[in-house]
């Protein structure tokens, strides 16, 4: 890395990048980690999990030639965080330590002394579906949820309602955010991840609606939407044959 960094022969792209400018390809890289996780193909992980680790080396490099810090230092922080969050797997044997959760609220609090909220630290870049599951998470903990899961779907029927009831463009956003993120709240309380669901959803749409285009071949865009419908039962009850 230090070598494409370089400015006597180095990668011109390389060595104009900035960690706003690869932070895009981290996030990508995390994900096709989780791709190839789900597809079950530990080739592709292994060939994954050296794009993400790049992603490591090169923000490390950049804040090396910034002199802030470098690989090193990453990795001694993160040996010192696991070691400190688990005292009873590294602490003396018959030593008490508090949770992992009273560990990592201690340590939010030491870093943003001015943010005592239980909601702080929830980082705003994440996937939406994911950073909804988590506010509600650090919400539930104080004891701000439903107690039973028929509340949530009584709740995800009034905001359909709402959205029924919108007038204006801005409105309705607001009422299909809400829709959402009753969504994810539904998802919770049934102990599902709301982002892997969506992900999976929508691999399931994509299989099947290849699988129409296939059957149908060059005549399925101008195939009546009934047509079309048959086409998606036909596909659906192929896979559950």
């Amino acid at each position: 890395m230090a070598r494409l960094r370089s400015q006597d022969g180095g990668c011109p792209w390389d060595i104009e990048q900035t960690f706003a400018t690869i932070a895009p390809y981290t996030i990508e890289e995390a994900y096709e980690v989780a791709d190839a996780i789900e597809a079950n193909d530990l080739t592709a992980l292994k060939d994954e999990l050296g794009d993400l680790l790049f992603q490591v080396v090169f923000h490390s490099q950049m804040a090396s030639e910034a002199g802030i810090f470098d690989l090193s230092d990453v990795i001694s922080v993160i040996c010192d965080k696991m070691i400190r969050r688990h005292p009873h797997v590294f602490a003396e044997p018959g030593s008490t330590s508090p949770g992992w959760d009273e560990i990592k609220a201690a340590e939010r609090a030491g870093k943003a002394a001015d943010d005592r909220s239980a909601l702080a630290g929830v980082a705003v870049s994440i996937p939406a579906l994911s950073r909804a599951e988590k506010i509600q998470k650090r919400a539930a903990r104080v004891g701000f949820d439903w107690d039973d899961v028929e509340d949530v779907r009584t709740k995800i029927l009034e905001e359909i309602e709402e959205i029924d009831q919108a007038v204006g463009h801005a409105a309705l956003e607001d009422e299909i955010g809400d829709l959402l993120f009753a969504a994810v709240n539904l998802a919770r309380h049934h102990g599902v991840d709301p982002e892997t669901a969506l992900r999976r959803a929508t691999r399931k749409f994509e299989r099947r609606f290849r699988a129409m285009e296939a059957s149908a071949g060059a005549d399925f865009p101008g195939l009546s939407l009934d047509a079309k419908e048959a086409l998606w039962q036909q596909v659906k009850r192929t896979e559950t044959d």
